[in-house]
């Protein structure tokens, strides 16, 4: 007997799927990152380069989350009057800027292929909830796009109401509370391992023989 299947089934199988090889997937991209450090040095040129996407990304990235209440509000405004995505997009910034700075298309892709499984059924199933939660969820959707921002601001249809955290402004608590300067310590880091990584490794190397 056929039984019938939701349309958005999908969403949840691949929710599944993707949980089980998040961990894995961030180890081989960190192995693969590691590995193109030590495969050749990367140039200053490409790291300054490097700049113009990952600052961009740590920067709007800690604009929204001083906006966002989740599963609170439904957010309009600040960046989410441009993209319905900002933190993701953010993220995408910070990857596609570390990918320039090791001028490798291995770790590129493999961050392509790791947005693919991952993020997508992610944005899927936060939709799928927004739309159930906040009726005017499809009105926002439709004045404002998914990923790729607009280079206007969106107006929402209704003021957003006035809470303890502000009226729609962006919130200091809030960023402290999400804690998102993780990504700039994390960014920080990484610029320290694209810088020192190699000579350390070399170092170490020639004092064993």
């Amino acid at each position: 007997m056929s039984q019938n299947v939701e349309p958005q089934d999908w969403v949840t199988r691949w929710q599944r799927i993707a949980r089980r090889i998040r961990v894995p997937l961030g180890f081989v991209t960190a192995l693969v990152y590691l590995f193109e450090l030590w495969q050749r040095e990367p140039r200053p040129a490409a790291i300054l380069w490097s700049i113009a996407l990952v600052a961009p990304g740590v920067l709007l990235r800690a604009y929204a989350s001083g906006y966002v209440k989740k599963n609170r509000e439904l957010t309009q405004t600040g960046p989410y009057a441009h993209t319905r995505n900002p933190l993701y997009l953010g993220s995408i910034l910070i990857a596609a800027g570390f990918a320039v700075a090791l001028e490798s298309w291995a770790f590129a892709a493999l961050l392509a292929f790791g947005f693919a499984i991952i993020y997508i059924p992610v944005i899927a199933s936060e939709e799928r909830f927004l739309r159930a939660t906040f009726p005017g969820f499809d009105a926002y959707c439709r004045r404002v796009p998914r990923l790729i921002p607009r280079p206007t601001a969106a107006r929402p249809e209704d003021a957003n109401p006035v809470t303890e955290e502000g009226s729609g402004g962006f919130s200091m608590a809030l960023y402290l509370r999400h804690r998102e300067y993780n990504a700039a310590v994390g960014a920080a880091l990484l610029y320290l391992s694209l810088l020192y990584f190699r000579p350390a490794c070399e170092a170490i190397l020639h004092r064993v023989r």
